[in-house]
């Protein structure tokens, strides 16, 4: 197994998954838990963190300090008008922090902590990295983690801090649109060749809490994302609660409680929806709901059909129609030019949804992809892809930036100051260069160019430095790199000015390095690059004779570049921030590990307590092999140390149940030895009573002149007699010993011993009665006459070196 293993995440609102590329295929991860799925949920305690499906298990009783829900949180500020309506319905703490940032507060370690949604992210990276850690016994580091298209520059800026702050590398942020397509069309092999028409598949996702609607064309070896259309608020949650408010209402009516006042309550309600909702998707017969002791001690009982769900839910199922319409819009494809439709996220399951595909593409729904799976599969093989570790076929992934960028600069003369570098659907990744001429510092600010699921619109601001005019007092010209990475997150990556001087000195000769790493040459421009001007030609640089010596010294212009530093404010935390909260991370593991092997020590303590008690006072088991006055004290300590579990005992370190367990076991380990002597002893005895017989049968025939023996000298057949004879008395007298000796005592003769007996016996009867009879030689031939054997005539080999091999 390779020492580093590289996985796909899918990081959900309600769940995660792990997914690893591998030779036989592509593998989902399960849990600690055995499940594939991992609960999007972080819980702290008075000492410790749980994480996952254990933060998932103790919901209820810890609503307060169990936080999910929190990927909708990821790089946006508390007055965020989006975030206000989350927290409505989040039952935990989320105030304000310094400059507005979002702070959700915890009682951890039996103390107030604030952390951020980062923080909180990447409490679930660590758990997942684990996850993946322990599966697959190998390290973990690079990694894919899925995002949805339509998150913003701020919120994918995030989410790459949360996964530095848990230790992941990120090969690739990539939209779970682009990661479901790359699922589906690596494993096709009836693809359109590449010069062919493509095959235009569209993908509908809904899952927790949004809708994505993608287009693609897929050939053979590529697949190019045409267009996405999102919908950030429309999902399954959203169905859940117009259905618990349905029976909100009911229950009003009927047992005159409201469970929206008790936040217990509606949890346990919100539960019950889903999984009434994912029965209505197989079912069109009115279902019942039922809760036991939901709220002031009643029973409560309702029902509801299919029909009037799709009644209730008639606008939000408007909405995927309208995002549908949008995305088929804007990938400029007829419907007749569909090839397919494929579904995947939880919620696309339903009926509604499903007619809704085919009345707007035409097309039945098709559910060739896992659709619980899919996203982290395709960031698994993107991950695959991407690293060298690993060998996959090659495939070409083209995706497409959402929203239009332009760029807002100072303009000092009259020309526009602002211009859109990339429209809508711009494929990404990709650069371009831009020309500006400047005598001094300026400011570029990037801003989306449409309305966008955040409140603003400004990716950020960058100041160009240390420009200067030229020695005539003119505008330089700076060229400025912008680029939307691999990532989909937008910057100003560099910036240079450009000197022109005439040189009158001689010409030497220039080393060009080649390009590194398939960078493109000077002048050219690289893999996804745009470039708004040739470079200048350059001298070749070759040395001259020294007739042309006089002909260099002439005056030519030379270009020279000079690199200028960018001051950059936008979304993220710097660097000191980062360090800092991986820091406190590390801190949080190390307590988490102290307090897993601490509760793991009182578990074995007290899992023994219960196991001696129960075996000791059992005559058919441990009973029997104690003493009537040593089983009670025995009895009494181990009451004792229950009791001394369950109060003082209950927070005590690790140490100390060590130690306790160890006390324990030096009463209680002998039992179970004498137990397991008592009832190995009689096999024991046997066999070597049965090895005994077979050696004095051997050494009878022997006497009695069987043939097979008769190469043995007589004295070695004596010895084996006399070891025999010896094993016999020994096995004799022990075994009257033995039986003799009471079940509560240490016997005097282990089993190990006897087998020991056993082993010695057979050595010294095999070696002796098993050696092999002696090969008799055959008498040599004379030679038939007096004469010597012939010289060999001149030239002539020997016979025996005729046959001779000569390497």
């Amino acid at each position: 197994m390779a020492s580093m293993s590289v996985i796909g995440i899918d990081f959900g609102n309600e769940s995660c998954y792990v997914a690893v590329a591998r030779a036989g295929g592509i593998e989902t991860i399960a849990n600690d838990y055995s499940l594939r799925a991992t609960p999007s949920c972080v819980a702290f305690s008075g000492k410790n963190r749980l994480l996952g499906v254990a933060a998932h298990n103790q919901m209820v009783t810890n609503m307060k300090n169990t936080i999910h829900g929190f990927k909708r949180l990821l790089g946006r500020m508390h007055s965020d008008p989006h975030v206000v309506s989350e927290i409505k319905s989040l039952p935990f703490n989320v105030q304000p922090q310094n400059h507005g940032q979002i702070g959700i507060k915890v009682n951890y370690m039996n103390e107030d902590h604030v952390f951020s949604p980062e923080q909180i992210s990447a409490m679930l990276f660590t758990k997942l990295k684990d996850t993946a850690e322990q599966g697959l016994k190998t390290m973990v580091n690079d990694c894919v983690i899925s995002v949805p298209s339509y998150f913003t520059n701020a919120e994918r800026k995030a989410l790459l801090d949360s996964a530095q702050i848990a230790g992941l590398n990120v090969l690739r942020l990539m939209n779970e649109t682009t990661a479901t397509a790359l699922t589906y069309g690596i494993y096709k092999q009836d693809l359109p060749e590449p010069d062919d028409k493509p095959r235009n598949v569209f993908f509908v996702d809904c899952g927790h809490s949004s809708l994505q609607v993608s287009a693609v064309a897929f050939n053979k070896g590529k697949l190019k994302m045409l267009a996405t259309a999102a919908d950030s608020n429309l999902g399954g949650r959203d169905i859940d609660r117009i259905l618990a408010e349905y029976f909100c209402k009911d229950f009003e009516t009927r047992y005159k409680i409201n469970p929206r006042t008790n936040p217990k309550a509606y949890l346990r309600l919100s539960t019950e929806v889903e999984k009434l909702k994912k029965q209505m998707s197989a079912n069109s017969t009115k279902l019942p709901l039922n809760i036991e002791c939901f709220m002031d001690d009643k029973d409560v009982h309702g029902e509801i059909k299919r029909d009037i769900m799709e009644e209730l839910c008639a606008h939000l199922f408007r909405r995927v129609e309208q995002t549908m319409k949008r995305c088929l819009e804007d990938s400029k494809l007829r419907p007749e030019e569909i090839h397919s439709v494929e579904i995947v996220g939880g919620t696309s399951r339903i009926p509604a949804i499903k007619q809704l595909i085919e009345q707007v593409f035409g097309k039945t729904a098709s559910t060739t992809l896992n659709q619980d799976e899919a996203v982290a599969r395709g960031c698994a093989l993107q991950c695959a892809i991407l690293s060298p570790a690993v060998r996959v076929r090659d495939f070409s992934v083209t995706d497409l930036q959402n929203y239009p960028i332009k760029l807002v600069w100072d303009s000092s003369l009259k020309e526009d100051g602002e211009l859109e570098v990339f429209p809508a659907n711009h494929q990404v990744p990709y650069s371009k260069m831009l020309t500006f001429y400047r005598k001094e510092n300026f400011n570029i600010k990037a801003f989306y160019n449409c309305d966008i699921p955040y409140p603003d619109r400004e990716i950020g601001q960058f100041i160009i430095k240390e420009v200067k005019p030229t020695p005539e007092g003119e505008s330089s010209k700076i060229k400025v790199k912008a680029r939307i990475n691999i990532h989909g997150i937008f910057s100003i990556t560099s910036a240079s000015l450009v000197e022109k001087k005439e040189s009158t000195e001689e010409e030497t000769p220039m080393e060009v390095a080649s390009p590194e790493n398939g960078a493109a040459p000077a002048g050219q421009p690289g893999p996804g690059e745009a470039m708004d001007q040739t470079a200048p030609p350059q001298e070749n640089g070759e040395p001259t004779d020294d007739k042309d010596k006089k002909d260099s010294k002439k005056k030519k212009h030379v270009t020279k570049t000079v690199d200028l530093p960018i001051e950059t404010y936008t979304h993220g935390f710097t660097q000191t921030m980062l360090n800092d909260y991986q820091e406190q991370e590390c801190k949080m593991i190390a307590s988490d590990k102290q307090e897993k092997e601490r509760a793991d020590a009182r578990n074995a303590l007290e899992e023994y307590v219960y196991d001696a008690r129960g075996r000791i006072t059992n005559d058919d088991d441990l009973g029997t092999f104690i003493l009537d006055g040593d089983k009670e004290r025995f009895v009494r300590e181990l009451d004792n140390m229950e009791n001394w579990l369950y109060e003082e005992g209950e927070d005590c370190s690790r140490h100390i149940y060590v130690e306790k367990l160890q006390g324990l076991r030096i009463v209680g380990e002998p039992i179970k030895v004498r137990k397991a002597e008592f009832e190995n002893r009689n096999a024991a005895l046997e066999e070597l009573a049965q090895r005994i017989m077979v050696a004095q049968k051997v050494t009878s025939q022997y006497r009695s002149g069987d043939e097979k023996y008769n190469h043995i000298p007589a004295a070695d057949v004596a010895k084996v007699e006399e070891t025999v004879s010896a094993a016999a008395k020994w096995l004799e007298e022990n075994r009257t010993l033995l039986s003799s000796c009471p079940r509560t005592q240490d016997p005097p003769v282990t089993v190990s011993i006897i087998k020991e007996q056993c082993k010695s016996l057979e050595q010294a009867v095999m070696a002796t009665m098993n050696k092999p009879k002696p090969k008799v030689e055959p008498p040599p031939t004379e030679p038939s006459g007096d004469k010597a054997p012939a010289e060999p005539k001149q030239g002539e080999t020997p016979a025996e070196q005729q046959n001779m091999d000569v390497e």
